[in-house]
C-alpha cells in the first residue's frame, strides 16, 4: 500500500495536533489516539485499533519513567508502528512485529522531544525581559512559542514518517522469515512486560485475589476481555458499596455514641 502526498500531509497535521495537545493537558499523544487517526487516514481502522490496543498495553509500563529515566515516546508505535502495520500488511507484517520495529523510533522521538524542550528552556528569561520593556507583542509571541514549536516538530515527525515508508518497506521486505517470526514473538511479549512493570508499582497483597481471579477467567474459563472487565466492574461496585456502608455505620455510631449490633 502506497501513501499519497495528501495522506502524508494529513498524517503530519494530525501528528502536530496530537503532539502539541499534551501541552494543554490532553491525552492526544497516547498510542490508541494516534493509531485511531492513522487508521482513519489510511482506511484501515481495525488494524489501527489492534495496534493501538497492543501499544497501550506495552506503554502501561514503558510509559512510566522510573526515577530520572525518560520513557520512549508513544508516537513510535502510534505513528510509525501503525503505518507499518497497515501499509506492510500484505507483506506479512503483523501488529506484534510492527510494535517491535517501532520501539527504536519511540526512543528517537523522545530524544527529539527532549531536544525541543531544551531548545525552548530559555524562553522564560526572554519573556521576562519583554515584560520589563513593555513589549507585549513579543511577550504574546514568546508565550505561545513552545506550543508553536511542538506543532512544527509534530508535523515534521508525522510527514517524514509517512513519506519515508516506501524506503522502510523495501528494508523490511528484505528481512528473512525467521527474523520476522522472532520480531512477532518479541512484539507479543512487550505488552506482557509493560503490564508486569506497571504491576510492580501498583500491586498490593490486598489485590492478589482479584489478580488470580482474572487469570483463572482468561486461562481456564476462556472468557473474552469484555467478560473479565464486567466481572471486575462488579467486584469494584461491591467494594465501593461496602465502603459506603462502613462509612455510614461509623457516622451513626459517632452521632449516637452507641455501638449497634444487628440493628439493635
Amino acid at each position: 500500500m502506497d501513501i499519497s502526498m495528501g495522506q502524508a500531509l494529513l498524517i503530519g497535521l494530525v501528528t502536530a495536533f496530537c503532539f502539541a495537545g499534551q501541552l494543554m493537558g490532553l491525552y492526544t499523544n497516547r498510542v490508541i489516539v494516534l493509531s485511531f487517526f492513522m487508521g482513519l487516514i489510511l482506511g484501515d481502522l481495525p488494524t489501527a485499533l489492534m495496534m493501538g490496543a497492543i501499544g497501550e498495553l506495552a506503554f502501561m509500563g514503558f510509559g512510566v519513567g522510573a526515577g530520572g529515566t525518560v520513557p520512549p515516546n508513544p508516537m513510535g508505535p502510534g505513528i510509525v508502528g501503525t503505518i507499518m502495520a497497515i501499509t506492510l500488511k500484505n507483506s506479512g507484517m503483523t501488529v506484534e512485529s510492527a510494535l517491535a520495529l517501532s520501539y527504536p523510533f519511540a526512543v528517537l522521538f523522545q530524544i527529539v522531544v527532549t531536544a525541543t524542550y531544551t531548545a525552548m528552556s530559555g524562553t522564560s528569561a526572554t519573556i521576562k525581559k519583554a515584560i520589563e520593556k513593555e513589549d507585549y507583542r513579543k511577550f504574546k509571541f514568546l508565550s505561545n512559542s513552545t506550543f508553536l514549536t511542538f506543532l512544527v516538530v509534530g508535523f515534521l515527525i508525522g510527514f517524514v514518517s509517512a513519506v519515508s515508508m516506501s524506503s522502510l518497506q523495501a528494508f523490511v521486505e528484505a528481512f528473512p522469515q525467521w527474523l520476522v517470526t522472532g520480531l512477532t514473538v518479541a512484539g507479543g511479549l512487550l505488552p506482557a512486560i509493560g503490564f508486569a512493570m506497571i504491576m510492580t508499582v501498583m500491586f498490593k497483597k490486598d489485590y492478589a485475589a482479584y489478580l488470580l481471579l482474572g487469570y483463572v477467567c482468561i486461562a481456564y474459563l476462556e472468557l473474552p476481555v469484555m467478560g473479565v472487565a464486567i466481572i471486575g466492574a462488579i467486584f469494584a461496585l461491591i467494594d465501593m458499596y461496602n465502603k459506603q456502608n462502613d462509612v455510614s455505620n461509623s457516622a451513626v455510631v459517632a452521632t449516637t455514641g452507641e455501638d449497634f449490633e444487628n440493628g439493635i
